[in-house]
């Protein structure tokens, strides 16, 4: 655990070489993205040294009333502190989601820092925000009103994303992962989120980090879109698209590749 901007947060070391931040995405943890298991983190970790950490208000770090202390730029303050405290100078920033937005906001805030990025499955942004931003509000105020189970309910119906649709699992997961984070907590975060979005586009286009981008289809909560237009935007980006379980287990030797990748140019 460390004290980072009032807030204890877990995290956990893996590996050595380059520095490797990774963030989860909303309502996740370290110990629900690996029972996703979209990356093999033991090869990754071969390749540098990765730091995984529970945002504030997830997993097992503590939570803080504030609904802006979740913001995805006060969360990539959050990154930033923890890094810092940590020892690490410039590092690869990564995540899923708003572990991706938190990267892209760090990249904005100290450049100096974020020596490259890796963006999975970026979420609604922009043009597509606000109707997401409402789907949170009405997400806290269920939990709020004591309907904790109705929201779970409803996470039950979410679309299938493409790599996943074969998967008999999908559909229990993310409801019982839900289920068993705290109401009061789980509130906080969707208030949070509520607030947030990616940078506005120039600012983005000024990022001259390159940039692994990992999207997959049919999830509405993570358009293709927004991951092309991040692809527009960025001028030393790559862009990959995973429709199937095939495409999705090409993801880990794309990072370690992208990682490689850049030890190699210096």
């Amino acid at each position: 655990m460390a004290t980072i901007r009032g807030c204890e947060l877990a995290y956990e070391w893996r590996g050595a070489g380059p520095d490797i931040v990774w963030g989860h995405g909303l309502t996740a943890s370290r110990a629900s993205d690996d029972e996703l298991g979209v990356f093999d983190w033991g090869a990754v970790s071969r390749q540098g040294r990765v730091l995984r950490y529970d945002a504030r208000g997830h997993g097992t770090s503590a939570s803080t009333p504030d609904p802006h202390d979740y913001s995805w730029q006060a969360l990539a303050d959050d990154q930033l502190a923890l890094t810092a405290e940590l020892g690490i100078g410039r590092y690869v920033a990564g995540g899923a989601s708003m572990g991706a937005a938190t990267a892209l906001h760090a990249a904005v805030l100290a450049p100096h820092r974020v020596a490259a990025l890796v963006l999975m499955i970026p979420p609604t942004a922009w043009g597509t925000r606000a109707e997401q931003a409402g789907n949170y509000r009405t997400m806290a105020d269920l939990v709020e009103a004591g309907r904790h189970g109705e929201l779970i309910e409803r996470a039950a119906l979410r679309p299938v994303p493409g790599p996943f649709v074969d998967d008999p699992a999908w559909p229990s997961r993310f409801p019982a992962m839900l289920a068993r984070t705290d109401p009061v907590r789980l509130a906080r975060v969707y208030r949070g989120a509520a607030t947030a979005d990616l940078p506005p586009e120039p600012v983005i286009a000024a990022i001259a980090a390159p940039a692994l981008i990992l999207a997959w289809t049919g999830d509405p909560g993570h358009p293709i879109s927004t991951a092309e237009r991040l692809h527009e935007l960025m001028p030393h980006s790559e862009l990959v698209v995973a429709s199937t379980r095939a495409d999705l287990a090409t993801w880990t030797s794309r990072l370690v590749g992208f990682v490689r990748g850049l030890a190699e140019a210096g």
